[in-house]
C-alpha cells in the first residue's frame, strides 16, 4: 500500500493541521466570547478523548441537537476525532422526531442544550442511551472522562463522517451518509472557488450548522481556511446586522428569507457594510428583485447557487472568476458533473430543454443509511437523481425550473408532505389530508392543509393546527388550514396533491 494511501482522510485534519499553524487564529465567536483554533483543537481532543472513555468507537453514532453556538463546533470535530459519525439534528424538532433520529441511526449517545433539554431527554429514553446536556461551550472539566486524543482516530476516504436526515415525498426521513471525502472536498471547492476564503475572513454563521449548507460552507470551510466564524443561534436580521457591523464579517451565506430580511430591516439605511466582499444563497430560489435591491443597498454581489443534502451540498454555483448570471444556479462546481434527462432517463444534449437534474462526483453521498432499496433507486452509475427539473443554455448555465417532488420549501427549511400528513391523520377527526406550498412573498412557500373530516366529526382549523404544532417542529406545522368534503383522486384512489388548490 502507498503511503498516500494510508493517510488517514478524517475530516478532524483540518482542524488539527489550523490549530497547528494559525492557532492563535480566532476560530469561533458568539457575543463576546471567541475561542482561537487552539482552544478549538483541544476542547474537539478534550470530547473525543471522553466518548473513547464511554466506549464509543470507529462508526458509532452519536447525536447533536444545538443551535448555533460554540459547543456545536467543539462537539462536531471531538465526534469525527473519536472516529464516530456526527448526527446533526435541528433543536426546533419535538421529541417524537428526534427520537426517530435516534433510534434509526442506531445512536450510541445524544448531545443536548442544557437550556432545552427535555426533548433530547425524552428521545434518549425513549431509546434508551445516554442524554448530555451542555452549556453553550460544551463539556467542560468533571464533565469529561479520559484523556484528550492525541490524533484522529484513522478514517478512510469512504468512511461515514455526517448522518443528515432527509425526505422524500414518501416514506420515513433517510440518513444521508456523507463520508470524509465528500465533506473535505466540497469544503474544500467552497473555500478555493465559490469564496475564496483566506484567514483574515469573517463568515456570519447565521445558517444553522445542522443544516449541510451552514456546516459545509460556514463551518467546515472557515476551519479549512482558518477564517473566523461568528456565530448567530437563531437568525433574526437586527441581530444579524449588528454583527455584521460589529466584527466587520466579509462573507455572508443565507438562504434568501434572511437576504430579504436583512434588506427590508429598519436599520438596513444605517449600517456600513462596505466590508461585505462575498455573498452566497442557496436553499430555495432567490428572488431576482430582491437581489438586485440587496446588491444596490449593500453594494456587495450575490453569488446563487444549488445543491442538496445528499451532495455535502454544493454541485452547482455562480462563482467568483467567472461570469455571474443572476437568477440561474451557475455552472457545476470542481469535481462535479450535471445532466439533465427525461422521464425515461435518457440525457438531454439540447438547450433549454426542462429535464431532471442529476449529479455524479466526488461530493454524491454513499448512500442512505440503512436503505439500501433507496439507495439504488436514487443512485444509477453514480449519477444521483435529484427530484428537480431544471434547463441549461448555451453557455453551460442551470435555471431551476420546478421540482418533480412535491417537498416544500418554506424560509430554507425543506418540509416533506408526507410527514405532515401523518400527523394530520393523527387528529380523531381527520379522514384524509393533502399538505401543499402555497406561494408567499416572505418565505418563498407556506404550508398549507386540505382536510377531509370523518362522517359526524367536528373540528376547528385553529383546533388541528395547534394538534400538529405540537408534535412537529414549528417551521412544518401548517399556517392554513381549509376544510373539503374529499380530496381530488387519481383511477387508484391515490391523492392527488397537485390537484388541491387552497381557496382564495
Amino acid at each position: 500500500m502507498s503511503s498516500t494511501l494510508s493517510l488517514s482522510s478524517n475530516l478532524a485534519n483540518n482542524l488539527i493541521d489550523t490549530a497547528r499553524y494559525l492557532g492563535d487564529r480566532p476560530a469561533i465567536r458568539l457575543e463576546t466570547t471567541t475561542l482561537n483554533y487552539s482552544q478549538l483543537g483541544r476542547a474537539a481532543a478534550a470530547v473525543a478523548g471522553d466518548l473513547q472513555a464511554r466506549g464509543i468507537r470507529a462508526g458509532d453514532r452519536v447525536g447533536i441537537v444545538l443551535p448555533n453556538v460554540p459547543a456545536f463546533p467543539i462537539l462536531f470535530y471531538g465526534i469525527l476525532m473519536a472516529g464516530a459519525v456526527a448526527v446533526p439534528m435541528n433543536p426546533l424538532l419535538k421529541a417524537r422526531e428526534v427520537t426517530y433520529y435516534v433510534e434509526d441511526s442506531g445512536m450510541s449517545l445524544v448531545y443536548g442544550s442544557l437550556t432545552a433539554g427535555d426533548v433530547v431527554s425524552e428521545a434518549a429514553r425513549a431509546a434508551g442511551i445516554p442524554a448530555f446536556l451542555i452549556t453553550e461551550l460544551g463539556p467542560t472539566g468533571a464533565d469529561l472522562l479520559g484523556f484528550p486524543v492525541e490524533e484522529p482516530v484513522w478514517r478512510g476516504r469512504d468512511d461515514t463522517a455526517v448522518l443528515l436526515y432527509t425526505s422524500g415525498t414518501t416514506g420515513s426521513p433517510k440518513g444521508a451518509e456523507l463520508t470524509h471525502d465528500n465533506m473535505s472536498t466540497n469544503a474544500s471547492t467552497t473555500v478555493d472557488t465559490l469564496i475564496q476564503t483566506t484567514p483574515d475572513d469573517i463568515i456570519l454563521g447565521c445558517l444553522p450548522l445542522f443544516h449541510v449548507f451552514g456546516l459545509t460552507c460556514g463551518l467546515n470551510a472557515a476551519v479549512k481556511s482558518g477564517a473566523l466564524l461568528t456565530l448567530i443561534p437563531r437568525f433574526d436580521a437586527e441581530t444579524a446586522l449588528r454583527v455584521l457591523v460589529r466584527d466587520n464579517v466579509t462573507v455572508l451565506e443565507g438562504v434568501p428569507t434572511m437576504y430579504s430580511a436583512l434588506l427590508n430591516s429598519a436599520d438596513a439605511d444605517s449600517v456600513d457594510l462596505s466590508h461585505l466582499r462575498c455573498c452566497i444563497v442557496g436553499g430555495a430560489p432567490m428572488p431576482v428583485e430582491v437581489l438586485k435591491a440587496f446588491e444596490e443597498k449593500f453594494a456587495c454581489e450575490i453569488y446563487e447557487g444549488y445543491g442538496l443534502s445528499e451532495t455535502a451540498p454544493i454541485a452547482c454555483f455562480n462563482q467568483q472568476g467567472t461570469p455571474r448570471r443572476a437568477g440561474t444556479i451557475g455552472i457545476p462546481v470542481r469535481g462535479c458533473l450535471l445532466r439533465l434527462v427525461d422521464d425515461h432517463g435518457n440525457e438531454l444534449l439540447g438547450f433549454d430543454e426542462p429535464g431532471e437534474i442529476q449529479i455524479k462526483g466526488e461530493n454524491v453521498m454513499k448512500g442512505y443509511w440503512g436503505r439500501p432499496a433507496a439507495t439504488e433507486e436514487a443512485i444509477v452509475d453514480g449519477w444521483f437523481s435529484t427530484g428537480d427539473i431544471a434547463t441549461r443554455d448555451r453557455e453551460g448555465y442551470y435555471s431551476i425550473v420546478d421540482r418533480k417532488k412535491d417537498i416544500i420549501i418554506r424560509g430554507g427549511y425543506n418540509v416533506y408532505p408526507r410527514e405532515v400528513e401523518e400527523v394530520l391523520y393523527e387528529h380523531s377527526a381527520v379522514a384524509e389530508a393533502a399538505v401543499v406550498g402555497i406561494e408567499d412573498g416572505y418565505l418563498g412557500e407556506q404550508i398549507g392543509a386540505a382536510v377531509a373530516l370523518k362522517p359526524g366529526a367536528h373540528a376547528e382549523p385553529a383546533e388541528i393546527m395547534d394538534f400538529v404544532r405540537e408534535r412537529l417542529a414549528d417551521y412544518k406545522y401548517p399556517r392554513r388550514i381549509w376544510f373539503v368534503p374529499s380530496l381530488p383522486k387519481g383511477p387508484t384512489g391515490k391523492i392527488l396533491r397537485r390537484s388541491v388548490e387552497p381557496p382564495v
